[in-house]
């Protein structure tokens, strides 16, 4: 992969989170989290850490780095760094950004690739959304939509920053 990459799976307008939960359940979304982030750094805001269940915490395989503004957190199994700055230089220069929503928005100018799964849905009540991807990105993958195992239509979208 190399490189800085942002991972999210987004609604039709979006949405990532609500109430500190993903509000849909895509298995091919999951599959495809774990085949990007395999054995790459992973870096998360605290809320998004908390979200994992507990018997992911800290994600197997990987080296996980939470950001917080706590200067007392401490959770077991991850490293704690205070800003996305921080996360990154620790990270090196092959990491996973994973969420959630302020920490997309601050990682972005640092992202060289973007791995986007667009959810056919409408989540009411979100209160977590992904950056916008501008012209500063063009998409390389694009794939059909598909219809999950739960139902739910999805596909995936991975993204370059322009170099120019």
């Amino acid at each position: 992969m190399g490189g800085i990459t942002l991972i999210w799976a987004q609604d039709r307008v979006g949405a990532i989170g609500r109430d500190n939960t993903i509000p849909w359940r895509v298995p091919e979304d999951m599959a495809r989290f774990r085949e990007v982030t395999g054995s790459h750094a992973v870096v998360m805001g605290r809320k998004t850490w908390e979200s994992l269940p507990e018997r992911f915490r800290p994600l197997p395989g990987r080296r996980n780095i939470v950001i917080t503004r706590s200067q007392t957190y401490r959770p077991e199994g991850a490293e704690v760094v205070h800003t996305v700055t921080e996360a990154l230089q620790l990270a090196g220069s092959d990491a996973v950004v994973m969420g959630g929503g302020e920490i997309y928005t601050a990682a972005m100018d640092y992202a060289t690739h973007l791995r986007v799964t667009e959810i056919d849905v409408l989540v009411t009540g979100a209160d977590a959304f992904a950056p916008v991807i501008d012209e500063r990105w063009h998409a390389t993958t694009e794939t059909d939509w598909a219809q999950s195992s739960t139902g739910t239509f999805y596909r995936f979208v991975d993204y370059v920053r322009h170099t120019s």
